[in-house]
């Protein structure tokens, strides 16, 4: 089957192979677009028939990105027993926040050889979990999977502007064949095994983006942008790096790529819900007017508050992520929380801080190896099996000589 050949990974899917998008929001079509431009056949599940409709004859997706045409090689449906037949990758483009709710109906359609590529970026604000945990839980079994992530606005995709992109998997190969399928002279792709890096990465991103909006909303100026994103990149790679990724990860396109375009530019909507934050709008009111709209979900309002949580629960101290927790939850407003960031009591360069937490994870664990004697083979410390071979070997050397003796 299609699944099983992606999944190995050996070669890159052949022109013509399925893609099956969930989601067809702005980064869903985006990606899509990208997909099927490489010459793979793409399938966009969507629930709004309007948006079958148009797509199907008109080549446009009339709630997003509507003045781009799409490619001939992408169409859409509402049937999930439609879209998912044949198919060898699934792309999924759907808010973390609803991926239970959007998977549960559809888990024994989905292959359990066919990788799941996920574009969702935040921590589920109830069990805070990442994708990674969270897909595998719903489907009930151990899925292939791949997560994208790197500073990608849908509308610079669809112009075909050069950008970069990282995808990560635990399987070299698997990142590898899903890499294949967005790689192109528009887009670079790259791989890595973080996968833990590259999800805490482009989910912290997202709260960080409404603290840069909120400061942008008040007139503040790009000093305080400038300070808040170098500072946040280091607050996002220590909490990564307690939940076992490699601090390298945040220095590329997952970390400081992702977080420079989220707070920076002009297309975020976790920035823009930080602008209206900070021109004194009640969040209430910004979440119904863009619901109302198909503005698009910001990811960063239901992150903070589990951010802050699994901050608490790793014993990560992560200030900026608690002042943007207390902002969106009233327990503070917003100038009490700059006003409590900037009184912190001062120390060292905090650049130095991430590597610092990895090389105390590293010797943590091999505390732990230590004291459970070294690595365990077979369900035994390594200890034991140098006694067991130790004896064995002082058995053999008394029965050698006894032979001799005799």
């Amino acid at each position: 089957p299609r699944g099983a050949m992606a999944a190995a990974g050996s070669t890159a899917p052949p022109p013509g192979t399925k893609v099956c998008v969930f989601g067809s929001g702005s980064f869903g079509t985006a990606l899509g677009t990208t997909i099927a431009r490489n010459g793979f056949t793409v399938t966009l599940l969507t629930r709004r028939q309007e948006v079958v409709t148009s797509i199907n004859t008109q080549h446009v997706n009339p709630t997003h990105l509507s003045e781009c045409k799409l490619p001939p090689l992408l169409s859409a449906c509402s049937s999930a027993k439609e879209a998912l037949a044949g198919a060898a990758f699934i792309v999924h483009c759907i808010p973390v926040q609803s991926t239970a709710e959007f998977l549960e109906p559809m888990k024994d359609l989905i292959q359990p050889d066919v990788p799941i590529i996920s574009t969702s970026k935040g921590l589920h604000s109830e069990t805070l979990e990442t994708m990674a945990e969270l897909v595998p839980r719903v489907l009930g079994r151990k899925q292939p999977m791949a997560f994208l992530s790197g500073p990608t606005f849908a509308k610079e995709l669809m112009e075909a502007y050069p950008s970069g992109a990282i995808i990560a998997s635990e399987d070299e190969s698997i990142a590898d064949s899903c890499a294949s399928l967005f790689h192109c002279n528009a887009l670079r792709i790259y791989t890595t095994t973080d996968v833990v890096g590259v999800e805490v990465g482009g989910a912290l991103k997202n709260v960080y983006a409404v603290a840069a909006g909120t400061i942008e909303g008040m007139g503040m100026g790009v000093n305080p942008t400038a300070f808040l994103v170098t500072r946040a990149c280091a607050e996002m790679n220590i909490l990564a790096v307690k939940m076992g990724a490699r601090a390298h990860t945040m220095a590329g396109l997952a970390g400081i790529g992702d977080l420079m375009l989220t707070c920076m530019g002009g297309a975020s909507r976790n920035k823009a819900v930080g602008q209206r934050i900070g021109r004194g709008e009640s969040l209430e009111s910004i979440l119904e007017s863009r619901q109302k709209s198909l503005a698009g979900v910001a990811e960063g309002v239901a992150t903070a508050p589990a951010a802050e949580k699994l901050a608490r629960r790793l014993g990560v101290e992560a200030p900026i992520t608690q002042a943007v927790a207390s902002v969106l939850d009233g327990r503070a407003n917003v100038r009490e929380a700059i006003l409590k960031l900037m009184t912190r009591p001062r120390h060292k360069d905090f650049s130095a801080m991430p590597h610092e937490a990895e090389e105390e994870e590293r010797l943590r664990r091999q505390a732990a190896l230590d004291r459970g004697g070294g690595q365990s083979v077979l369900g035994l410390p390594a200890k034991a099996w140098f006694a067991l071979a130790f004896g064995q070997g002082a058995v053999l050397l008394a029965l050698g000589a006894q032979r001799w003796l005799r």
